[in-house]
């Protein structure tokens, strides 16, 4: 099932999101919804927050060559566990911030450890956009957004534009 995406400033993609306690077949209907919305929104990742659920469970699939076998993961509970010294900054964009993108700097390559939708404990290394995705995704179940790395005079501008869609899509 498609949900609806929540769009900036709302208080709970401010919140730090809650570990989840149990993976049950709630929880795996939440991954596959949370799938479905962001292959349909078109994204390549999606924290739960983003959905409204308050739990630390995100999805992302960076293959976007055309013909490519996508490669859809859920990540439960995910935590960097290393981080590259070296440094990529990537033009970021948001589904909860549309049609918005500015350079972000993070660490271009991390290990990340979660825990799988069979209970079990996984851990990958992660380069490229694949890097910058998690650590994107992560920050959402921390409260935190792309724009935060911003300066605010662009912040403030981006949420003013986000206000105003707001505005906008409730009169529609």
């Amino acid at each position: 099932m498609i949900r609806p995406i929540l769009i900036h400033p709302d208080p709970r993609l401010k919140k730090p999101a809650d570990p989840v306690v149990t993976v049950d077949d709630d929880l795996r209907t939440l991954a596959a919804d949370m799938l479905e919305t962001m292959y349909d929104a078109p994204g390549i990742g999606l924290a739960a927050p983003q959905i409204g659920v308050m739990q630390r469970v995100l999805v992302m699939d960076c293959v976007k060559e055309e013909g490519a076998e996508p490669r859809p993961m859920v990540l439960i509970n995910p935590e960097v566990t290393w981080t590259s010294d070296e440094v990529s900054v990537y033009e970021e964009g948001c589904l909860s911030i549309p049609e918005q993108y500015a350079d972000v700097e993070r660490p271009a390559e991390v290990k990340v450890a979660w825990t799988d939708l069979d209970g079990a404990a996984r851990s990958e290394h992660f380069t490229g956009l694949w890097a910058t995705c998690v650590q994107h995704e992560i920050d959402h179940l921390d409260g935190k957004l792309f724009i935060d790395y911003l300066k605010p005079l662009k912040r403030q501008m981006i949420t003013r534009k986000m206000q105003k869609l707001k505005r906008e899509r409730a009169r529609a």
